[in-house]
């Protein structure tokens, strides 16, 4: 009876009386030919099938494989979007943390201020009451709008936590049933990017400035003199994007740069992150091995590749999606890398000069830095014009360069200490020079996508703004660092020594 409805007959039929082994694969059978099983898919038509449908449907198609043969796959997919959901759900519930304290914070401001308020008032007559309400009333307003936004991020952030953990749940429920059809379904759901729910983020709400600090000055000489006219003081209030607090960094990895043909220790000068076949690779330049490095994980392993050179190589700039350029200084060449992510050599540039730093302006042209000169190269490594032409004394050893969001170049010079901001043209923007016996030596040097410049100095990263002003510098990063580098996720990449350090500013 069982298999004789048409509803059950692909069941399976198991003798209860004896051991029963439950399988943890299950069989789908085909809506449309009951009789077969769905062991097929088309990557084409991003569909399983059976081998009817195959037959009938997608004998065009170019590529139809059995969904066993995807397994592999899928397994490792699903494990590296395990892990990224679980390093998400970490930054998720770090962002939680901080919100919280930040409103304790404000509480705190807020009884700070209001004290302030009472002090004043205590010094004055009744006839300042009514102005004393007022300015009780704007910080009373001033901060609980804060403290509201604050709460509604935190529910917001919880919420997309909770969804990311259930997201979790079903892909470790699909890989512990080891099961064709739930692999392929989970594997589908993140391959349509159902997981990701950050177009449901209030874009006016992200955009608006929050609050980082309130202040009340006295003004009681004028409270004197101006009854008539009576003012307490003024409420300061100190947005994040105007104040000089760099939110603190959270490591999320560390990824070794040592490898087994290694013959000294690694000296890792500079590095970029390429995103290739949907695999994180970092490219980064080893000195003391004369070698580039590509360092990425694949299959659960870590995958490490090595492109041995004739010589030092030094400054590494991405060229294309799957490219990057790397400078050789002592062989007077640059190198040009296909990544695979393994790492390929197909051309190498003999130049004029001995460049050490890179930083591509266009599909033809690159900015070059040498001993006390700044150099447009087009492809071919032929010296279009000199950006220092002009002004000889304008860098002495520009050691690392990138190209900031219009297209100006931006140097850090080791032996002079600074960081200039320069067009194609050679005219100097800006420049950031401090003096002193605390004024960092700076190194690899870096943009966000917001605009503003990080710049390795000694034993931390300092932040500029878009105009060169001093942001902030985080100290006690624990290590020199060198080569920068920061993704499209404002992940930051720190070479140091002999490893990378993938860090979040929280």
């Amino acid at each position: 009876m069982h298999c004789a409805n048409p509803a059950s007959h692909g069941h399976e039929i198991c003798d209860l009386s004896g051991e029963v082994k439950v399988k943890r694969r299950r069989k789908v059978i085909c809506r449309e030919h009951k009789d077969e099983v769905i062991k097929l898919v088309c990557k084409d038509c991003h569909k399983a099938v059976c081998q009817t449908c195959c037959v009938i449907y997608h004998r065009k198609c170019e590529s139809v494989v059995t969904i066993e043969s995807m397994m592999p796959t899928m397994k490792f997919l699903l494990r590296k979007n395990a892990e990224q959901l679980s390093k998400k759900i970490h930054r998720k519930h770090t962002i939680v943390q901080k919100a919280i304290k930040k409103i304790s914070v404000i509480e705190k401001n807020k009884i700070a201020v209001e004290s302030h308020f009472k002090s004043a008032v205590e010094r004055a007559i009744a006839n300042i009451k009514h102005k004393e309400k007022q300015l009780m009333n704007e910080v009373k307003d001033i901060t609980d709008e804060q403290t509201k936004k604050l709460k509604a991020d935190v529910k917001l952030e919880q919420i997309e936590t909770q969804m990311y953990r259930q997201h979790c749940e079903f892909i470790d429920q699909a890989l512990v049933s080891n099961c064709e059809m739930d692999l392929f379904d989970a594997y589908q759901a993140w391959e349509s990017g159902a997981v990701e729910l950050g177009d449901v983020r209030d874009t006016d709400t992200a955009d608006t400035r929050r609050i980082d600090d309130i202040r009340f000055t006295p003004d009681t000489d004028n409270v004197q003199h101006n009854l008539d006219d009576l003012q307490l003081g003024e409420i300061e209030v100190t947005y994040q994007d105007q104040g000089t607090c760099l939110p603190s960094p959270v490591l999320v990895d560390t990824i070794d740069g040592r490898m087994a043909d290694d013959e000294e220790k690694p000296y890792l000068c500079d590095a970029t992150v390429l995103v290739v076949n949907g695999i994180h690779a970092a490219i980064v330049s080893d000195s003391e091995n004369k070698c580039v490095k590509s360092l990425s994980t694949r299959t659960n392993l870590k995958c490490h590749s090595r492109l041995p050179l004739d010589d030092s190589p030094w400054g590494v700039t991405q060229l294309k999606e799957n490219q990057v350029m790397v400078a050789v200084p002592d062989s007077s060449q640059t190198v040009t890398v296909e990544v695979t992510p393994d790492l390929v050599l197909p051309s190498t540039i003999t130049t004029s000069k001995e460049y050490f730093s890179l930083a591509v302006l266009s599909p033809s042209s690159l900015a070059a830095g040498t001993t006390a000169c700044i150099d447009i190269l087009d492809m071919a490594g032929h010296v279009l014009r000199s950006v220092t032409a002009h002004n000889e004394t304008l860098f002495t050893y520009p050691a690392y360069m990138c190209v900031n969001n219009k297209n100006n170049i931006i140097v850090s010079d080791l032996e002079k200490k600074s960081v200039t901001c320069v067009t194609s043209e050679g005219d100097v923007v800006w420049r950031y020079a401090p003096t002193g016996d605390t004024a960092p030596i700076p190194s690899g040097i870096t943009t966000t996508s917001t605009g503003d410049i990080l710049v390795a100095g000694k034993n931390n990263v300092v932040q500029l703004t878009e105009t060169g002003d001093h942001g902030t510098d985080h100290q006690h990063i624990g290590y020199d660092p060198r080569g920068l580098f920061v993704d499209r996720h404002d992940t930051l990449y720190v070479c140091e020594e002999s490893h990378i350090h993938e860090i979040n500013f929280m």
